[in-house]
């Protein structure tokens, strides 16, 4: 009967990697991907690992347009930053193709699967502990943000249609009122007050992107604390990883879901929102590291816009939440009762949150771009 450590050596055989197969073990950490961590021995007797992954269809039903993407703007960022430094120094993103050439390989068992570098002496962290932690992730995201502002946007091809499209997510959440299908509208009646007093920000970036005034980019579209790579002897963030959500879309989108995630203290769950709020400390923290990398390419507008993009996306996110909810949770995985609710609640209080400072924010905002 095969194995675990034979299926991982098995998939590492299809890749054009050097060295003899060690062993293996699966990486539990990831939501979404099935994911191997397996080490190499080369002929000098040196230890080299690799993550091999399957990419998720039910997530993402066109995986070799996902994989074109990846392959895209790793070559690009790996170019400049050899450019730069002469060395890659392991400290990039690098993806190795398959025995054939091509940039991923079919398993055994079906499925696309991918191999990476392993990044060594590097780990991620799930929440944000301090603001040294959030301006190097902010510093990580926009100097990743930097590296792809020269990739022509029609090189990445879009892989979740409408992904941050706010009106439209409102619509539907409007569509789910309507219906009630599980009969649970007369409960989220403050829930809903409150997202739809706030109908007229939904569409504020998307009318900046249509008049012009906005510029579309290569934005990575998941910008959470864990999909940054820290160095554990310096504390400094080395590179940006999960680029499955690479696609064309606003900066201001990413900047926004950055603040979403590392500025509150307490989980995306939490069951008590008054325990929720936007840490002015943490934001600063967040725009200084940003700013200091992405200040060069970002328009004025932008920049003038980070706080409000916060907003939008903490409420977008909330909006979804909701829709799930009132459609039955068939979209988020659910642990519990009402727990998309609870999801929906933090996010909104977010926004209140945002929304008592956000005259602050822009302040500082402007007194940043100014020094």
């Amino acid at each position: 009967m095969k194995s675990r450590k034979d299926d991982i050596a098995a998939i590492g055989s299809q890749f054009a990697i050097d060295g003899t197969f060690i062993e293996g073990e699966e990486v539990q950490s990831g939501h979404i991907n099935t994911t191997y961590l397996a080490a190499y021995r080369n002929e000098d007797g040196g230890i080299r690992r690799y993550i091999f992954q399957r990419i998720n269809e039910n997530v993402f039903p066109k995986p070799l347009v996902v994989m074109k993407n990846i392959e895209r703007v790793t070559n690009h960022i790996n170019r400049k930053v050899f450019r730069k430094k002469r060395d890659f120094g392991g400290q990039t993103l690098n993806l190795y193709p398959g025995r054939d050439g091509k940039n991923c390989i079919a398993g055994g068992s079906g499925g696309i699967w991918r191999c990476y570098n392993f990044i060594e002496g590097c780990k991620t962290y799930d929440v944000v502990e301090n603001t040294r932690q959030a301006y190097q992730a902010a510093k990580a995201f926009g100097a990743f943000q930097d590296l792809v502002s020269d990739l022509p946007i029609e090189r990445v091809e879009v892989t979740i249609p409408g992904f941050h499209d706010t009106p439209e997510r409102y619509s539907r959440l409007i569509k789910a009122i309507k219906s009630d299908p599980c009969d649970r509208v007369k409960d989220v009646q403050q829930e809903i007050g409150f997202i739809t007093s706030r109908e007229s920000i939904t569409g504020v970036l998307l009318d900046h992107l249509a008049a012009g005034r906005l510029i579309e980019r290569v934005t990575h579209n998941d910008t959470k604390l864990n999909n940054v790579m820290i160095d554990e002897q310096t504390d400094e963030a080395v590179c940006v990883i999960d680029l499955d959500t690479v696609m064309p879309g606003l900066a201001l989108y990413d900047f926004g879901d950055l603040i979403r995630g590392a500025t509150s203290p307490v989980a995306e769950d939490e069951t008590d929102a008054s325990k929720v709020e936007m840490r002015l400390p943490m934001f600063e923290a967040i725009v200084e590291g940003y700013l200091e990398t992405a200040a060069n390419f970002l328009t004025p507008l932008e920049i003038d816009l980070l706080p409000f993009s916060a907003k939008l996306i903490s409420l977008e996110t909330g909006i979804r939440f909701l829709t799930d909810h009132l459609e039955g949770d068939k979209y988020f995985r659910i642990h519990r009762d009402n727990h998309n609710l609870d999801r929906c609640r933090t996010q909104l209080a977010l926004v209140k949150s945002i929304e008592d400072q956000e005259e602050q924010m822009l302040d500082f905002v402007k007194k940043w771009h100014r020094a």
